[in-house]
């Protein structure tokens, strides 16, 4: 089922998540329902913020294509797409990146973002299993990401104030017509 995407200026969008204490039938659910969701908008990753829900889970499937090489064989051999993570927790980061990042909560808005170049990430899988696993490239990135809107943290929170200063018109634009939408 598609679910209806949560826009900026909407205050779910800066609540923190809530542990999923049990991976039942209902959670399997809304998994796959996000990644209907974030497929339909032809995104690479969607918090359960986004779509109105509290829980800690996250999903992403980064296209083989859209991965630089350096990155698409150690992330392809371990790591299969969609990922779904359910509580995940970075416990460790390394490097820098520094590349444009969107969002779906941010329709056309976009802006450079410095984040770890590749991080370790623990979660639950589908079948309440314990997981932990490395990546790096986009698929980090989206894992940031992801772990930061489960966190409360947008985006934008990491621009500068040129940067931001830069897409404030549309920012308020979104803000305004959200608003409005409710």
């Amino acid at each position: 089922m598609i679910l209806p995407i949560v826009k900026y200026g909407d205050e779910t969008l800066r609540e923190k998540a809530v542990p999923v204490s049990f991976v039942s039938d209902e959670i399997r659910k809304l998994a796959a329902d996000m990644l209907e969701t974030m497929y339909k908008a032809r995104g690479v990753g969607l918090a359960a913020e986004q779509v109105g829900r509290r829980e800690r889970i996250c999903v992403i499937d980064v296209p083989k294509d859209c991965e630089k090489e350096e990155y698409r064989e150690s992330n392809e051999a371990a790591i299969q797409m969609p990922l779904v993570l359910i509580n995940p927790e970075i416990i460790a980061s390394e490097g820098t990146q520094r590349d444009n990042e969107g969002c779906l909560s941010f329709p056309k808005i976009g802006s450079p973002v410095t984040r770890a170049n590749t991080v370790t990430v623990t979660f639950l899988d589908l079948a309440g299993m314990r997981q932990t696993v490395t990546v790096s490239g986009l698929l980090a990135r989206a894992v940031q990401h992801e772990t930061d809107h489960l966190n409360g943290v947008l985006f934008v929170d990491k621009l500068s104030q040129e940067q931001l200063l830069s897409i404030a018109g549309k920012l308020q634009r979104l803000k305004t017509a959200t608003k409005r939408g409710k």
